[in-house]
């Protein structure tokens, strides 16, 4: 990552941050997701988003992303079990809102997350998969060190087809593992 890069620091994602799903539900950001989703649909994620911060399996978590040294939430980070090519992996993805784009936020929070990733010790790889048209997605992936694997159509949100790049990470490169 480069010196242009806003520090940042990722906190497991509460209830109290319903608000900040809200803000990065906005259409523009989520222009390569299918668009914005209801206030049901908000309210169901966030549920997840919080049930998911409190598991300790190793099963994922969702983080909110804090820009310091300002100490104000900017977006909305994770990683999550799927399974992908009959394979149990982690997936992340990440939305940061608008005022502060461009900044390397993303970069950064992705590399925080990738270390939460690592540090769980339960898979091998995490995929991101942006949309081919999110430019700005897929230079995180390629700044934060994922190799791509080509385009692939993903189901995203569950009716609607997408096609992305698929980026993968090998949480075990240059990191010893057990198991």
């Amino acid at each position: 990552m480069g010196r242009d890069v806003s520090p940042v620091r990722i906190e497991a994602w509460s209830e109290r941050d319903l608000g900040l799903l809200r803000a990065v539900n906005a259409p523009e950001l989520m222009e390569h997701l299918g668009g914005p989703e209801t206030e049901d649909q908000l309210v169901k994620r966030h549920q997840r988003y919080v049930d998911l911060s409190g598991d300790r399996t190793g099963a994922g978590r969702m983080f909110r992303i804090v820009l310091e040294p300002e100490e104000v939430p900017v977006g909305v980070i994770g990683f999550w079990e799927q399974t992908w090519d009959g394979t149990r992996v982690y997936e992340t993805g990440w939305s940061v809102l608008g005022g502060f784009q461009g900044r390397g936020v993303a970069t950064a929070a992705t590399a925080a997350v990738v270390e939460r990733a690592r540090a769980a010790r339960k898979h091998r790889y995490l995929h991101a998969f942006p949309s081919v048209g999110n430019g700005a997605s897929n230079a995180v992936c390629r700044k934060a060190g994922f190799e791509l694997l080509g385009e692939r159509d993903f189901e995203y949100p569950p009716g609607h087809l997408l096609r992305t790049n698929d980026w993968r990470l090998d949480l075990e490169a240059g990191h010893g593992r057990a198991g």
